[in-house]
């Protein structure tokens, strides 16, 4: 009797699981509708497979369902064309948590590439999102695009052309970009107003700026820090500004390697930056006005340390740069700080430690007063000592993701 009951219990408990399927998909005319009807038919565990070959699509694509994976056949063979979009919208946008997509190229979207809202435990593994005309206004802001997401794994991702930033994670905390590469955007990499994130092994080239970590005021997360920039490759970002005007973006000089705005307990080490016109590292203040009384324009408590630094600074494209370089013999220092170290009376004390050097203080009274610029050079900017970050740590499903 109880062998009975113990069988009879176990069929009742697999009835009551529901078995991962995969949803199949084929380029073809109506690859948009079985696409979107695989997406919306998805249910957890599920995996939309979608087969090798190029798919021309006339609208972006949504998806909504928990812990569904996307799966192309590789970034080079299963290409969603977006060239055909009526609308402005995303390639793809994704609202659900536990999501996956890897192995498949999104081109030509009208707007962003991929893009997450609200998700947790989002993952982007060997993506390639590009707008194939190259560098244009007209291209879509953004490739890769988590915003107000946690556990957010961006891993082999390959973004070129976007108007704004190739990857760029805003609003989100707990982040790992990796392994990725981001050329001819005006931003290869941006993490903004995001708290916790590792970026490292990377490439950032050709782009207006490689690699920046922005705070900005008036938004639902504000005061961005702990971010740790390692181990990437930043060079020859030589692409003219292509921002729409009134962007952000619009005003990083073309030729800047790292870029630190008014964020807090940056890291920038063991990095290799070189060919950037401008500078190499560039810490400043946010310059525009706001009326958001909690809102600190000024960088505090970064490091830049141990990093390879070659050639830069010899073309400086940003408001005072060329004078300054003048009189600097022909060339910036690598290094470049504004120097604010006070704003309307806000109590953080502001601390910056560079041991890479030499560095250029241009000792600003405040945001973006270039013209009362009073430049200094120093070897380096002893500082306080700032306690690292700890390395982020993400859910195993997602580990095991980039194991």
């Amino acid at each position: 009797m109880l062998k009975f009951a113990t069988v009879l219990l176990a069929a009742i408990a697999l009835a009551g699981v529901s078995h991962a399927r995969t949803l199949d998909v084929a380029p073809g005319p109506d690859a948009q509708e079985r696409i979107q009807t695989a997406l919306l038919d998805a249910k957890p565990g599920d995996t939309v497979q979608l087969a090798a070959g190029r798919y021309e699509l006339t609208d972006g694509l949504s998806l909504d369902v928990n812990n569904v994976t996307v799966k192309g056949a590789g970034p080079q063979t299963t290409v969603l064309s977006f060239k055909g979009q009526k609308g402005a919208g995303e390639g793809l946008l994704i609202t659900s948590d536990q999501v996956t997509v890897r192995d498949f190229a999104i081109e030509d979207s009208r707007g962003d590439g991929i893009k997450s809202k609200g998700a947790d435990e989002i993952s982007f593994v060997n993506v390639r999102v590009e707008w194939t005309g190259g560098p244009k206004e007209t291209n879509g802001a953004y490739g890769v695009y988590p915003v107000s997401s946690t556990n957010v794994l961006i891993d082999r991702v390959v973004v070129r052309g976007a108007s704004d930033a190739g990857i760029y994670v805003g609003q989100s905390k707990n982040i790992v970009v990796k392994n990725s590469r981001a050329e001819f955007n005006v931003a290869g990499i941006e993490i903004e107003n995001s708290m916790n994130a590792d970026v490292f092994d990377n490439v950032a080239t050709r782009n207006t700026g490689g690699i920046l970590v922005f705070d900005l005021p008036n938004l639902p997360q504000m005061g961005g820090h702990s971010t740790r920039l390692f181990r990437n490759k930043v060079v020859d970002n030589d692409t003219p500004n292509f921002a729409p005007k009134g962007n952000i973006v619009a005003g990083v000089p073309t030729g800047t390697g790292i870029m630190v705005m008014a964020n807090r307990n940056v890291h920038v080490f063991d990095n290799e930056i070189a060919g950037n016109q401008s500078t190499a590292v560039m810490l400043v203040s946010y310059t525009q006005k706001f009326d958001d009384k909690t809102y600190n324009p000024l960088p505090r408590d970064i490091v830049v340390r141990d990093n390879k630094i070659g050639k830069n600074g010899w073309n400086p494209q940003f408001s005072g740069g060329p004078m300054i370089a003048k009189m600097m013999g022909g060339a910036l220092p690598p290094i470049v700080w504004d120097g604010v170290t006070t704003f309307a009376g806000l109590p953080d004390v502001v601390n910056v430690r560079i041991n890479d050097g030499p560095v250029l203080n241009l000792n600003l009274p405040g945001p973006g007063q270039v013209e009362q610029a009073k430049p200094s050079v120093a070897k380096t900017i002893g500082g306080k000592p700032v306690a690292e970050p700890s390395a982020v740590v993400l859910p195993k499903r997602q580990a095991d993701l980039s194991a």
